[in-house]
């Protein structure tokens, strides 16, 4: 547990108070509080529960890991739940780590089990200015939420290059690649991720930044719509995205379509062209003795040859309608025009 102090009139941030300075520290409401409990143990809960009085319930939600972000008002107090991004986030695997918090009249109280670097941020500056304090704790809390935000506009934009990668290697394939297809179906899993955190985020801050709770005062409150804003491009972006990676499995599933029609076409071109073959072949290997040619000296040669005619009369007649070598007339005709 840290205690950061700020008292009006110094410029510096004090430090280093034990857990029982707190209840002279919080009695003075010139006093701005933060209390930091990062991986808090059983008598960090107490604090909470002796000398804040919160509600139990409320303790109870910031010891679990696995509650949706959300904001509730007290007599005295906010209680508040927000996600932010993990250090291994990336597009392919999108997970967050909650961090529950109180804000009072003069205090505010962050409770997180796994290390933010938001809230070390934070803490950097107030060390080396104390200007976020000495605002009050409502304009602390908006620095915080602000650091929390920020951190995932570089996932956003992580998803943007993700998207054009996976696009240009599904053009460049030239077989079925279940790999790609397993990087998209984890890119749409984060992108569903991402949309449901912000989603229930942007609640949360809408109420904050619409002067719904009397504890943050009107002149904070356009800092509060500031992150809002943020959060909410992260969110239309991850919308946006979802779509995309959609397109990238119709996509993909359209490619390997095309790349089957081809294999199929060259093979129905292969069995027409050897059908009035064995055809001829067929005719020529019945055992009748009166058949024309069939006793003559060159007529072996003389059916190679014509059974070479079909065949290239037929591939004549395949390229005359445009069913082969399509890709071939067409750059010649380009280079034609261009020339």
């Amino acid at each position: 547990m840290e205690v950061f102090v700020y008292r009006p009139g110094t410029d510096q941030i004090e430090e280093g108070f034990t857990e029982r300075e707190l209840p002279e520290l919080l009695a003075d409401e010139r006093n701005i509080v933060w209390i930091d409990m990062e991986a808090p143990t059983i008598e960090d809960e107490k604090i909470l529960l002796n000398l804040f009085k919160f509600h139990h319930l409320t303790v109870e939600d910031a010891h679990e890991t696995r509650n949706h972000p959300k904001v509730e008002a007290f007599p005295d107090y906010l209680f508040f739940i927000v996600h932010g991004v993990k250090n291994e986030t990336n597009s392919y695997n999108f997970v967050t780590k909650e961090m529950d918090g109180y804000l009072g009249k003069n205090f505010v109280v962050t409770y997180h089990h796994e290390k933010f670097r938001s809230i070390d941020a934070v803490k950097r500056q107030l060390r080396s200015t104390p200007y976020a304090c000495s605002r009050g704790a409502d304009y602390l809390l908006h620095q915080i939420l602000d650091q929390i935000v920020d951190l995932y506009i570089p996932i956003v934009d992580d998803f943007d290059n993700a998207i054009n990668q996976i696009e240009e290697r599904i053009f460049r394939m030239k077989q079925a690649d279940n790999s790609i297809l397993e990087e998209i179906m984890d890119l749409k899993r984060s992108a569903n991720r991402l949309i449901r955190i912000s989603t229930k985020q942007l609640n949360v801050l809408y109420r904050l930044a619409h002067g719904e709770f009397p504890l943050i005062n009107q002149s904070i409150l356009p800092f509060y719509r500031d992150v809002y804003d943020h959060l909410q491009r992260v969110s239309d972006l991850a919308e946006n995205y979802r779509d995309l990676i959609g397109g990238l499995l119709d996509i993909h599933f359209s490619i390997i379509a095309n790349r089957t029609n081809d294999v199929m076409k060259v093979m129905t071109i292969f069995s027409s062209i050897m059908l009035p073959l064995s055809l001829i072949a067929g005719i020529y290997g019945m055992n009748f003795d009166n058949m024309p040619e069939l006793h003559s000296k060159y007529g072996y040669y003389i059916t190679l040859v014509f059974m070479a005619m079909v065949a290239a009369g037929l591939l004549f007649y395949f390229w005359r309608k445009g069913w082969i070598l399509q890709r071939e007339n067409y750059i010649k005709e380009t280079d034609e025009e261009n020339q």
